[in-house]
């Protein structure tokens, strides 16, 4: 791997020269940002995929919904096999949406959810509708700079984290490191439950190297402790040995070893897989009758496809460590306004 990016490196130099050059056009105004009234969180990273936006994101509407504040989530729509823009209703499905948006819509009914890999034309349609709304969430979105969010909170994976990767194809880096002083709040996702307070330091000090005056703060992935299909619930401590896990997102490991068992038999796929009907036969062929338990991503793909007294997915949400919910409330709230 080592000797891979050795050669993939110089490349890597030219990926990083032609996004910090963008970045200073947008900086600069030689490319136009818009920026909007209407109050815009953007959640995103320097990396690709894998560092928890899906439950950051569902962390800021519960929060949000909490204050009786109107939502919109505005998303690309990875892997979607829709064309442009598409406003959520109940006739979708996650093939339209895509993954993620069609999660914020299932499990939030009351939020409107929009996909366009066009976000200006996105939120400009949302500001035309008769109800205004109060906050726009928009997903994925660090590097979208014809944009200009007016909160940009940027994710990093503990144990993955972007100071010690390279930028692409060298790396997982979409841009160079710098990019991290765009941020106004930077969170390390996905931490054990405790970390030594000289490990923190050790983290906060490497940030700082990058984004010296933006505050980092620390989550962790929170699973539930029931498994749910389409009617039913089981409680997690009560399974037996019937079922097979399955997954399809960028890092499944810490979801195999939440509910792996002995014998259990594990199948992964890559990060927003399309299910064929030849997968579906080979999973179906595979658990032999058995629970199918997945994620809430994967199950949003694979509803309809698989039975649903099969098929289960477990829920997670990001959990804040040290008290830091409340300072992220906090600067919310003073963005906002309320």
């Amino acid at each position: 791997m080592k000797s891979i990016r050795r050669i993939l490196y110089p490349f890597g130099l030219v990926y990083s020269a032609v996004a910090s050059i963008r970045n200073y056009f947008y900086d600069t105004g030689v490319y136009a940002s818009k920026s909007y009234e209407t109050a815009v969180i953007a959640v995103g990273n320097l990396s690709v995929g894998g560092t928890g936006k899906t439950p950051q994101i569902e962390y800021l509407i519960r929060f949000l919904l909490e204050q009786n504040l109107k939502i919109a989530t505005v998303s690309r729509g990875y892997k979607r096999k829709s064309k442009g823009m598409v406003v959520a209703n109940s006739s979708h499905t996650a093939d339209d949406l895509g993954d993620e948006p069609f999660q914020f819509y299932s499990k939030f009914p009351q939020v409107q959810v929009v996909v366009n890999a066009n976000r200006v034309e996105a939120i400009d349609f949302l500001q035309q509708q008769t109800n205004t709304f109060d906050v726009i969430l928009l997903d994925d979105a660090m590097q979208h700079r014809k944009v200009k969010a007016g909160f940009y909170i940027m994710l990093t994976a503990y144990g993955d984290f972007f100071y010690d990767d390279l930028v692409l194809p060298a790396g997982n880096l979409r841009e160079a490191k710098c990019g991290a002083k765009r941020a106004d709040v930077i969170v390390v996702t996905k931490c054990p439950s405790e970390i030594l307070e000289t490990e923190k330091e050790i983290i906060l000090d490497k940030i700082k190297k990058h984004a010296p005056n933006v505050p980092v703060y620390f989550s962790k992935i929170s699973y539930d402790t029931s498994i749910y299909s389409a009617n039913t619930k089981e409680s997690i401590s009560e399974l037996g040995n019937d079922f097979i896990l399955l997954a399809g997102i960028a890092k499944p490991l810490p979801f195999f070893n939440h509910l792996k068992k002995d014998g259990i038999e594990s199948i992964t796929f890559a990060d927003h897989h399309n299910f064929t009907p030849t997968d579906i036969a080979s999973i179906l062929q595979k658990a032999d009758g058995k629970k199918i338990i997945t994620t809430e991503k994967d199950y949003t793909r694979l509803l309809g496809k698989i039975p649903g007294d099969q098929l289960y997915y477990l829920p997670i949400q990001a959990e804040f460590l040290y008290d830091a919910h409340l300072k992220l409330n906090h600067l919310i709230k003073q963005y906002v306004g309320f």
